[in-house]
């Protein structure tokens, strides 16, 4: 079986395709701009995403015609947070507000008064990265656009959605917006209210595994399929990461240095743990009893004192984190990308491929 990766960095898109067994046949890497109109502002056009994946897939085929054109399923990854804003026809509104954006920060401490015990909830209190805090910053700062707004999706939900027609996220993703609640994987009502949104914005919620559209007739033709790939739900980038090195159960750990430097730990429950700024979030490999995981990231550098304070609060403490029992392992040996993949659908562990550390676990 053949599938594609794309996974949706904030320095660049990278595509893959690959054969089972952890054979990559072809790769890509298209390079990202990111604006910054203000200090502290962080900014992406979805646009420029979608010529990136476009000009990626491009690439494979030229390298890589035949192999391509087996392709049966593609699996999405993607930087996490982004707020791309669509209208009533899916015209985007306004540049993504990128996860590493620090523009929100006042919005953070109003929200925090305005969900005063949610953080149980959602897993996680309010940071200028997360999703929520953005759309509270647009609708103070930005009520003409706020008022337009029919559909929130993060980046690699955008992309699914040129690439299929369908408004779909996954769940490891969606635990980066502030309005999931974590623990039963769907959306909050009460959440969303709070910062003056609905349930219809939201995207349909998959699992990772799941099927969450197919491609489009004419994408198909362009690239010259000879069947109609699924896309599969896929990953945010760090679970994405976790699948592709084996952090798949409960006790798994790894440490991931990119744009922004993760410390990851695999849990088998869901283990919120708001007073230490650890975030939680859903895994992407539901099916293997392994739904959750923690992880410490610095917030985004902001005008106010609150991210500093988070900051300080997040310094990855191994004793604010679930118990790590071991490196990645199976069985006996440390596990590997391929044996990883195992345990999902190729779709998915394509994104893995796309999206996983340089650094790979010994065979």
């Amino acid at each position: 079986m053949i599938t594609i990766g794309i996974d949706i960095g904030t320095s660049g898109v990278k595509v893959a395709l690959v054969r089972d067994g952890d054979e990559v046949l072809a790769h890509s890497t298209q390079p990202l701009a990111v604006s910054r109109p203000q200090p502290g502002f962080s900014e992406q056009h979805p646009e420029h995403w979608w010529l990136a994946a476009c000009n990626g897939l491009d690439d494979l085929r030229s390298q890589a015609p035949q192999a391509l054109a087996d392709t049966t399923a593609i699996g999405l990854s993607g930087q996490m947070h982004g707020a791309t804003l669509l209208d009533a026809r899916g015209e985007v509104l306004r540049p993504c507000i990128l996860w590493n954006d620090g523009r929100s920060d006042a919005e953070c401490a109003e929200l925090e008064r305005a969900t005063a015990g949610a953080a149980p909830v959602t897993g996680n209190i309010a940071m200028p990265g997360f999703t929520a805090p953005k759309l509270c910053w647009v609708r103070k700062h930005e009520p003409q656009i706020f008022d337009r707004v029919a559909k929130v999706l993060l980046p690699k939900a955008y992309l699914r959605w040129r690439l299929s027609g369908e408004y779909a996220e996954d769940c490891s993703d969606a635990s980066g917006t502030l309005w999931l609640d974590v623990g039963a994987r769907r959306w909050s009502e009460p959440a969303l209210a709070a910062c003056g949104m609905r349930l219809d914005q939201m995207p349909r919620l998959v699992e990772g595994s799941e099927v969450a559209g197919e491609l489009s007739s004419a994408l198909v033709q362009r690239w010259g399929f000879r069947r109609t790939p699924i896309i599969a739900g896929g990953a945010g980038d760090n679970a994405a990461g976790a699948v592709g090195v084996g952090a798949v159960r409960p006790g798994d750990a790894f440490v991931s240095l990119g744009t922004s430097g993760v410390l990851w730990a695999t849990t088998g429950r869901f283990a919120p743990n708001p007073a230490r700024a650890v975030h939680a979030f859903c895994h992407a490999v539901p099916d293997t009893g392994t739904r959750w995981a923690c992880c410490c990231r610095p917030p985004p550098a902001s005008r106010g004192g609150r991210a500093c304070a988070a900051t300080a609060k997040s310094s990855c403490s191994m004793k604010s984190m679930p118990t790590v029992s071991r490196p990645a392992r199976c069985g006996s040996r440390p596990i590997s990308p391929a044996n990883a993949r195992r345990t999902t659908t190729p779709a998915c562990a394509a994104a893995s491929s796309a999206s996983r550390p340089t650094a790979r676990a010994p065979r």
